[in-house]
């Protein structure tokens, strides 16, 4: 059901009554985790929230919460434990050599504690395959030993929510470094599924689901989990906003709107009181601007990036190059070629980011100004090559195919040169390796692109062809489904063309005010 803005803000308000106020602590609804120690009795409860917290990737507050049970009692194993555990950011970041020193120290601390348990000497093992010394090993390696050494572990108790859960985001992380990909998700997946039915208020079980199905082919495996998981932790605000990763591959636009505006307005209260970065807000800003453009919004997602500005704890840098993202795919998404082109160049050069190049490159090519998008190319083209080089020197694997957005970005450049087969190369190319890789869930599929170069050769059979294909990777787009029925229209295909459109108005909510919008409602008005 469509819900109004106001609605949503009302819901966004109804989180915030729930905290109390700054002066006090948050509440502790994290969900229900299974993790028995020999620390004292006293101590269990702190234990266990910055487990809940560290199964919900709220990093900094675990760590905090490990770090007080540390020096309460320092020695309690797992305390130690956990503070390595929260330095680990899987799926986000890898850690650089100081933390990998730091969370090191933190595992020779938990290992010198003689009276554990099994239990946890198995999660310490584990964690000290990870946080080894050897300083040549790769993120794969180290990612690869600490799995390895969970799945033994698992394989001694199996069902067992805690080593199940970590077995299976291990496996989640190998997947992201390209380690056997879709083997490790739905290795991952046949290990979630069962503990979801067995401990169904268990935050890790639930979050790591959603990561393991954020693929387009797998996204519908995840949605039992999506809609289970805000409930089971509201005070987390990356539980909150979690479910929108599978809300957005299935196309259920005011779904992630809902889950991104609670998640926005949680993760501004948390970082108020100083136990969450502000990365909490502006990912879920992400979501909610790309959910408000596929469902029609334009007004409502440029209030996002007048947002920006505002942002709990964020640098004004910081705050500037979230700025600059949202814009430059703003306008790339609404079609508007010289807004595209002419975005501000970013203030700071240590803050430049591709996005900026890519959009004005590509609004410049369509816009017909080809030295602009030459410029511009030239510009994306070395910053390409400073974040491919940035990320071999972080131990990240560097793919040897030429990334999408640089094919993309060149591919309309030779478009507006005139040369149209290059250019459907070059796009086809791109679109290939993001089915392929699973696509950016919020971002322009190149596919989409494909068919929007076919439409305007007036090729529209074609292109419709593209359109399908791309809807069914990212369904219920608004620029698919409008390409779509504009190819079907031209094609003289009328049944498809209403189907098309109806699906447009449809996933449109009642608050929607983008102008092609008046296409559809007249065709569907004739007819």
């Amino acid at each position: 059901m469509n819900r109004s803005f106001h609605s949503l803000l009302g819901l966004a308000a109804f989180c915030l009554s729930a905290y109390p106020s700054a002066a006090g602590p948050l509440p502790d609804q994290l969900g229900k985790v299974n993790f028995p120690t020999t620390c004292s009795a006293d101590m269990q409860p702190t234990i266990e929230k910055g487990l809940a917290l560290l199964h919900s990737f709220q990093y900094k507050e675990s760590e905090q919460t490990f770090t007080e049970a540390a020096t309460r009692e320092p020695k309690c194993a797992m305390a130690h434990w956990g503070k390595a555990m929260a330095r680990y950011h899987q799926l986000w970041d890898f850690p650089q050599d100081k933390t990998l020193k730091e969370g090191h120290k933190d595992i020779e601390q938990a290992q010198k504690v003689g009276s554990v348990s099994p239990r946890e000497k198995g999660f310490i093992a584990a964690a000290a395959a990870f946080f080894q010394r050897k300083s040549k090993l790769t993120h794969a390696q180290r990612t690869q030993a600490y799995s390895s050494t969970l799945e033994r572990f698992y394989g001694e108790n199996p069902g067992d929510s805690e080593i199940g859960s970590f077995y299976a985001l291990s496996l989640v992380s190998l997947a992201e470094v390209d380690v056997d990909t879709m083997v490790n998700l739905k290795k991952a997946i046949s290990v979630l599924n069962p503990l979801l039915e067995k401990f169904p208020d268990h935050p890790g079980v639930a979050h790591y689901l959603i990561h393991a199905t954020d693929r387009p082919e797998l996204a519908s495996q995840g949605l039992e989990a999506a809609r289970r998981y805000a409930a089971i932790a509201p005070d987390s605000s990356h539980a909150l906003h979690m479910p929108s990763h599978i809300f957005v591959r299935r196309g259920l636009w005011q779904d992630s709107i809902a889950s991104n505006v609670a998640a926005n307005a949680s993760g501004a209260h948390a970082a108020e009181m100083h136990l969450a970065e502000a990365h909490y807000q502006t990912h879920a800003m992400d979501f909610l601007s790309y959910s408000y453009l596929q469902s029609g919004q334009e007004a409502k997602a440029r209030e996002v990036i007048e947002h920006t500005a505002h942002i709990v704890g964020a640098t004004e840098e910081r705050k500037d190059r979230d700025r600059d993202y949202l814009s430059a795919r703003t306008a790339l998404e609404l079609h508007r070629w010289k807004e595209a082109a002419s975005l501000p160049i970013p203030k700071d050069r240590k803050n430049w980011d591709d996005t900026t190049f890519w959009a004005r490159a590509i609004g410049a090519a369509r816009s017909g100004d080809i030295p602009a998008a030459e410029s511009a190319l030239k510009e994306l083209t070395e910053l390409v090559a400073e974040r491919e080089k940035r990320a071999r020197k972080e131990g990240y694997g560097a793919s040897t195919e030429k990334p999408s957005d640089l094919r993309e970005a060149e591919a309309w450049l030779a478009f507006a040169r005139g040369k149209p087969d290059d250019a459907l190369e070059e796009l086809r190319a791109a679109a290939d390796h993001q089915d392929n890789n699973g696509g950016e869930s919020v971002g322009i599929p190149a596919r989409e692109m494909l068919a929007d170069m076919l439409l305007e050769l007036r090729r529209p059979a074609d292109a419709l062809a593209e359109y399908k294909t791309s809807l069914k990777l990212s369904p219920s787009r608004f620029d698919g489904l409008l390409g779509a029925a504009r190819s079907a229209q031209a094609s003289g295909d009328a049944t498809a063309a209403q189907t098309f459109y109806a699906q447009l108005a449809s996933v449109c909510s009642t608050a929607a005010d983008r102008p092609e919008l008046a296409e559809a409602k007249t065709y569907l008005a004739q007819k």
